[in-house]
C-alpha cells in the first residue's frame, strides 16, 4: 500500500507538470465540504476495480491518486493545471470505486467539482473544444426543440440511404481521423420521438399508482421505443403514466463535464415540469440519468426557492426496475424462450446500487434463461461521452466487454442505459456477433403484449 507521502509526491508530480499556458486556483473544490475530501483512507481497495488503473497501473490513474491530487488543490498547495485536467478527463466516472470503498468516499461529488474547476480555469480550452461544448452542452442539450431538430436531420440522413451510400463509397475516409473512428458509434435515430409515441396521460383500468415518466434526451432520440415499452410495462402494473411535454435534459452530461451551474438550471426546469404532489413516483429508465436525478436534493440544497422541492423530488425518484420490484412485478403469461445475459450499467449498479431488481424483471419473464455475464459490472467504455473524448481507452474496454459477452452464447444482451446500449450495438457490429441489445423493460413489455 502506498504511503501518504508517496501519494503526495505523485500529486506534486502531476500538479507541477508543465501547464502549457493556463493554470489557476480552485474554487469548486475549495467550496466543497472538507470532510468529503478527508474521507479517503488510502487503503487501495478501489485500485483493482478502476478500469484506468487496471490498464496503466499508474497511481495517478487511480481514484486514490486522483483524490490525493484534489485534496492538495483544495488545500491551495497546487493549482489546477492542464495535466490535472487531462487526468480527470481520463477518468471514466464509472463509480466502481464507490462500491469498493469501505470508507464511503463520495467520489462522484469530488469528480464533478474537480471538473468544474478545470472548466472554470480553462486549462483545456482550444477553439475546436470550445465550439463543440457551445453547440452541445450550452445549446443543443438545453433546448429540447433544437435537440429534436438535430435528431430529425440525423434520422433523415440514416433513413434516406445517404449514410449507407457514404459508407459504401468510403467517403468517411475524408473525415478527420478522430471523427472517422467515431462515425460507427452513431446511434440509430428513431422515426418517432416520445411525444408522438406516448400520450401526456395514459391510465390503466386497474389504476393503483400515478407516476411521472422522464423521456430523456439521447434516450428520446435513439431509444424512444424503450420509453414506449416503459409506459406499457408501468400500465400493465397498474400505474397511470403522466409524461409532461415540457421536459428537459436532466443535466447529468453537464454535471459530469464541469458545468455545474447549467446542471442546476436544468434541474430547476425539470422540477417545474412535474407536479410532485400528484405523483407517487417519478420514473427514469436510463441509468446514467437516474444517478444524477436522484441527486437533485443535494445539487439544489443551497437554493432557497428550490431546495424543498428538490428534496421531495429525490425522495420520489425511482429507476423503473426499482419501482416495479417495490410494487411487485406482475408476471407475464406468455412464454418467450430466449437466452439473455445482463450488462450492468455503471451508474445503475455503482451509482444507484441497483443490481438485484433488473434481474428480478428478467426472471419474471416466462421462458427467459438468464445467463450471468463475466465481469458484468465492468465498464463497457461508453461512460457518457468518454467514447468520444478517450476513444483508445474506450475501445479497449469495449473489446473486453464483447469478449466476455461472447462466452455466454446469449441471444440477447440486456442493458439499462442508452450510452451502454449504443456502445454495445457498435461492438456487435464491429465483432459481427449477431446479438440483439435490448433494455430489460423492453423484454418485459414484449412479454406483456404477447400475453
Amino acid at each position: 500500500m502506498a504511503t501518504q507521502e508517496e501519494l503526495h509526491q505523485a500529486a506534486f508530480k502531476i500538479g507541477r507538470a508543465n501547464p502549457e499556458g493556463r493554470q489557476g486556483a480552485s474554487m469548486y473544490l475549495k467550496r466543497l465540504d472538507y470532510s468529503v475530501l478527508q474521507q479517503c483512507i488510502h487503503c487501495g481497495m478501489c485500485l483493482p476495480t478502476c478500469p484506468t488503473y487496471d490498464e496503466t497501473k499508474f497511481e495517478r490513474n487511480s481514484p486514490r491518486g486522483r483524490i490525493a491530487l484534489m485534496r492538495r488543490i483544495a488545500d491551495g498547495e497546487l493549482e489546477v493545471t492542464q495535466a490535472f485536467g487531462r487526468e480527470l478527463y481520463f477518468c471514466l466516472g464509472c463509480l466502481a470505486c464507490e462500491t469498493a470503498c469501505p470508507a464511503g468516499v463520495r467520489y462522484s461529488e469530488l469528480f464533478e467539482h474537480a471538473r468544474a474547476d478545470i472548466e472554470r480555469v480553462g486549462v483545456l480550452r482550444n477553439p475546436v473544444r470550445n465550439l463543440v461544448r457551445i453547440l452541445t452542452l450550452r445549446w443543443m442539450f438545453r433546448r429540447p426543440l433544437a435537440l429534436r431538430a438535430v435528431g430529425r436531420l440525423l434520422w433523415l440522413y440514416q433513413a434516406s440511404g445517404l449514410e449507407f451510400l457514404v459508407r459504401r463509397l468510403r467517403l468517411t475516409r475524408l473525415l478527420p481521423m478522430r471523427l472517422r473512428a467515431l462515425e460507427p458509434l452513431t446511434p440509430r435515430i428513431q422515426r418517432q420521438f416520445s411525444d408522438r409515441l406516448i400520450r401526456s396521460v395514459e391510465t390503466p383500468e386497474n389504476r393503483k399508482y400515478r407516476v411521472g415518466l422522464l423521456t430523456g434526451c439521447v434516450q428520446d432520440l435513439a431509444f424512444s421505443n424503450v420509453n414506449r415499452d416503459t409506459a406499457d410495462a408501468l400500465l400493465a402494473n397498474g400505474c397511470e403514466v403522466v409524461t409532461p411535454r415540457a421536459q428537459y435534459c436532466c443535466g447529468s452530461i453537464h454535471a459530469h463535464n464541469g458545468e455545474l451551474e447549467l446542471a442546476k438550471e436544468l434541474a430547476r426546469r425539470n422540477l417545474d415540469a412535474f407536479n410532485l404532489d400528484r405523483l407517487d413516483a417519478v420514473i427514469t429508465n436510463a441509468a446514467g440519468c437516474g444517478t444524477h436525478l436522484k441527486n437533485f436534493g443535494h445539487l439544489l440544497q443551497d437554493d432557497p426557492a428550490f431546495a424543498k422541492r428538490a428534496a421531495h423530488w429525490s425522495a420520489k425518484m425511482r429507476d423503473v426496475h426499482e419501482w416495479l420490484a417495490e410494487i411487485g412485478i406482475r408476471a407475464p403469461v406468455a412464454s418467450i424462450p430466449q437466452r439473455v445475459t445482463y450488462h450492468e450499467a455503471c451508474h445503475l449498479c455503482h451509482g444507484q446500487k441497483i443490481t438485484r431488481q433488473p434481474r428480478q424483471v428478467l426472471q419474471a419473464i416466462p421462458g427467459l434463461e438468464l445467463v450471468e455475464l463475466p465481469e458484468s459490472a465492468w465498464c463497457c467504455g461508453s461512460a457518457g461521452v468518454y467514447n468520444i473524448t478517450q476513444p483508445e481507452m474506450s475501445q479497449k474496454l469495449l473489446q473486453r466487454k464483447m469478449a466476455n459477452i461472447a462466452t455466454t452464447t446469449a441471444q440477447v444482451v440486456a442493458s439499462a442505459n442508452p450510452g451502454c446500449s449504443a456502445q454495445l450495438q457498435a461492438g456487435v457490429r464491429e465483432f459481427n456477433l449477431g446479438l440483439k441489445i435490448a433494455h430489460p423493460i423492453s423484454l418485459l413489455a414484449q412479454a406483456y403484449r404477447k400475453s
